[in-house]
């Protein structure tokens, strides 16, 4: 048994890395084309770049390895059936749960290093990689002007346009900022960015330049000119790498979630109490009702009370009254607070399940990837990708909807990220208990591997 588990763990290696390899060269590359905007016409070292695609191969990584674990199954037990690998095996006795279980411990042993991967390498790449996204970003701030955007990035002066065309900046306004002897505004009526070798040169066309004293305001000068040029240093503008510990939920370990969830649920427990204090000093009886809607009728069946007691005077009245009206409005400013901390707990809690329900996800594609395997006899990279790729696909939509839906309350967080693994179990118990059995589940499944194997 032992030389049968090394066999197939030594079928299923070299698929796995040719899988991982290519799909993570396809991913890098789609996202080195939308990224490669970022860095035209910002003067960025080579190696800064670098470090940046190297950042962000984190997150390719771990989407690619769940998916190259079904590829690498496929592709293992289709050759295997192909040969008649897999018919021998079975003549000889040895039954295809046997056959499956040095693959499911080679699928077991990559979720518990994904796991490692999402938890403590994944949330620092992330990390540095949103820093200096937004250094590179704001390395030259001239680049990224758009019309109606009040730009503040640039020393000493802030500015603002109206339009553009290609490189042409039109109705240009400049404003001086910072503690200087004197304010100036310069509007003109278009303008240029150009780059020199240690400088940005804004050069200014048809414009006015107005000055003015903060000393004596007396002291005003207005300069008219066809032609304006504004030099930058570019040592104002350097890449600055910024340390900043505010992280994002994916830019966060498992312990950093469990205390940004904590937190949330003392904030709850916070305004809990604090809500139910105020129904106890208004109506005096500590409720907590469930919803809004919940609230509103306890309160207004207390108006109602109120508004037919006859032993309390006018003035009393009123004041109950307005007491209940502002229990009202805080009723609906509290479970805005409610709603808001909800929310926030449920990306954090939808995060840390993320980060065991993909890995977890590798089990499950060698339990799906074995069965279809054997059924298409071939171990053809086409059908294994189209067939890989469609599962695939069908996962990831589950696990993005999911994730959707518990990031607005509508689900809980465990459904939203276990509810794609529970629909791939049943699908993959399904089709290995029937190749257990030797038959094939779905004639139509059946039919379309067929038709892909000949093809």
């Amino acid at each position: 048994m032992r030389l049968i588990s090394r066999y197939f763990i030594k079928e299923m290696i070299l698929p796995f890395i040719f899988s991982l390899l290519m799909i993570t060269f396809l991913l890098f590359i789609n996202f080195l084309l939308r990224a490669i905007d970022r860095f035209l016409g910002k003067g960025i070292d080579v190696l800064t770049i670098l470090e940046y695609l190297f950042l962000n191969l984190a997150w390719i990584i771990a989407l690619s390895v769940p998916m190259a674990v079904l590829l690498a199954t496929l592709m293992a037990f289709g050759r295997l059936s192909e040969d008649n690998e897999i018919n021998a095996m079975r003549a000889s006795g040895i039954s295809f749960s046997t056959i499956i279980r040095a693959p499911l411990m080679f699928g077991i042993t990559i979720a518990f290093l994904l796991v490692f991967f999402n938890n403590y390498v994944l949330p620092e790449m992330n990390f540095k990689a949103r820093l200096l996204s937004g250094d590179i970003y704001k390395k030259r701030p001239g680049m990224n002007i758009e019309p109606g955007v009040f730009i503040d990035d640039l020393p000493s002066y802030s500015m603002i346009i109206g339009g553009k065309i290609d490189d042409l900046m039109i109705d240009v306004r400049i404003f001086s900022k910072g503690k200087q002897k004197e304010q100036t505004s310069i509007h003109a009526k278009s303008g240029r960015l150009n780059t020199l070798s240690d400088a940005f040169l804004l050069t200014l066309y048809d414009g006015e330049i107005h000055e003015i004293e903060n000393d004596d305001f007396s002291n005003y000068r207005r300069i008219i000119f066809e032609t304006h040029k504004i030099v930058i240093p570019a040592s104002d503008l350097l890449l600055n790498r910024r340390d900043s510990s505010k992280r994002t939920d994916r830019e966060m370990t498992i312990p950093m979630i469990v205390n940004k969830v904590n937190d949330y649920k003392t904030k709850l427990d916070l305004v809990h109490r604090r809500l139910a204090g105020s129904f106890y000093k208004t109506i005096g009886d500590s409720i907590l009702p469930k919803s809004i809607e919940d609230g509103l009728l306890i309160i207004t069946k207390a108006q109602n009370i109120i508004s037919v007691d006859s032993t309390i005077s006018i003035n009393e009245k009123n004041k109950k009254e307005r007491k209940l009206r502002n229990l009202e409005r805080q009723l609906k400013n509290e479970f805005g607070l409610i709603a808001t901390y909800l929310k926030g707990k449920n990306k954090y809690t939808v995060e840390a399940h993320k980060k065991f329900s993909i890995p977890f996800a590798c089990i499950l594609f060698v339990l799906l990837g074995a069965p279809l395997g054997v059924m298409a006899k071939r171990g053809g990279f086409a059908v294994s990708t189209s067939l890989s790729f469609g599962f695939f696909l069908i996962y990831y939509v589950l696990l993005i909807g999911g994730e959707e839906l518990a990031d607005r309350n509508q689900v809980s967080p465990e459904i939203g990220m276990w509810a794609p693994n529970i629909v791939l179990f049943i699908i993959a118990s399904y089709l290995t208990v029937y190749t257990i059995r030797e038959r094939a589940p779905i004639s139509i499944l059946y039919s379309f591997i067929s038709k892909k194997s000949k093809s």
